[in-house]
């Protein structure tokens, strides 16, 4: 029996409540929005169209209902607008949380928290400070879901399954990320081997443009926003992955947002890195050799954070 609490009932938040059903993920899934109505409507429609799956309670409730929950996912806040970054709406989804954390840290003081809503970094880092939680608990969705975008383009690119894919977004989920490309290999074989890795030269790919990949990345959501006004599906599908691994007894490396003490020479910021993620929560970092270039991409998007944070109430 899993049980799962999602704050805000908006496009991402129900659609993480319709994702986790479809998939089994979660018996009971509670949502809590503002608009109680619009919770209680979106709890209706997708629990008409559970009979066609995996059994699963869903309802609307308020705080209290999160009691016993193995997972609480905070989606809550202003949404990005065209032409707006994740950064714009600091202040405003900062103070949102805020009022939140109180409320919902009583209700569940011992399920893990994945924090979807932006600019998520920051918001995690909120919820670190403010909630008195274990911080293997805490977690932001951070860059998981730049890297499906990144392993995405380059399945389509190379016409391969991305399972044999491995490739990671690290950084700031927004504007500073960064690609560490020493890192990246298909089926064991460093990306710009993989092209004249064939017997039989090839397969007609084209010129792998990494910097067209990353332009790619950063402006996806941008990208979506501009032509249906919002990003959900690819975020759902990715928070609902995070909650397989926290519910698995098998850990897994998610390029998720936790807070750093000393990594890299990094402390008190929240960040995505490499971290091991399984039952214990965020419990450890993996931490790879970079290249001298990738090491001051990674410290310019620490640098970028905290420009914000020290502008910011927190």
């Amino acid at each position: 029996m899993n049980k799962v609490t999602i704050i805000g009932a908006g496009r991402v938040g129900s659609t993480i409540a319709y994702t986790l059903a479809v998939q089994g993920v979660a018996s009971e899934i509670v949502l809590i929005d503002i608009n109680t109505a619009r919770a209680e409507g979106e709890a209706v429609d997708i629990r008409q169209g559970t009979p066609y799956c995996n059994p699963c309670q869903i309802y609307a409730g308020d705080y209290s209902d999160a009691k016993g929950s193995n997972i609480v996912i905070i989606t809550s806040g202003i949404a990005r607008k065209p032409g707006q970054t994740r950064l714009d709406l600091a202040q405003t989804n900062v103070n949102i949380i805020k009022s939140i954390i109180p409320r919902i840290t009583k209700a569940a003081p011992d399920a893990y928290y994945i924090v979807v809503s932006n600019p998520v970094d920051i918001l995690t880092y909120t919820l670190c400070k403010y909630s008195g939680l274990p911080e293997q608990r805490l977690i932001g969705s951070g860059t998981i879901l730049d890297t499906a975008r990144l392993r995405a383009k380059l399945s389509e690119h190379y016409m391969i399954n991305t399972r044999n894919i491995h490739a990671y977004v690290l950084g700031e989920h927004g504007e500073s990320s960064f690609i560490p490309w020493s890192l990246v290999n298909i089926s064991n074989v460093p990306v710009m081997e993989y092209r004249n890795s064939f017997n039989n030269g090839g397969l007609g790919y084209g010129d792998l443009d990494i910097n067209e990949i990353d332009k790619y990345v950063k402006n996806s959501g941008a990208y979506v926003i501009e032509r249906k006004q919002a990003t959900y599906y690819a975020i759902a599908t990715s928070t609902t992955h995070i909650c397989k691994c926290l519910l698995s007894g098998i850990d897994t490396t998610l390029t998720v947002s936790t807070m750093c003490n000393g990594e890299y020479g990094i402390d008190n910021i929240c960040i995505s890195l490499l971290n091991v993620v399984g039952h214990k929560g965020a419990h450890c970092k993996v931490l790879p050799k970079f290249t001298d270039d990738e090491l001051k991409a990674l410290q310019n998007s620490v640098s970028v954070l905290r420009d914000v944070i020290n502008t910011l109430k927190i």
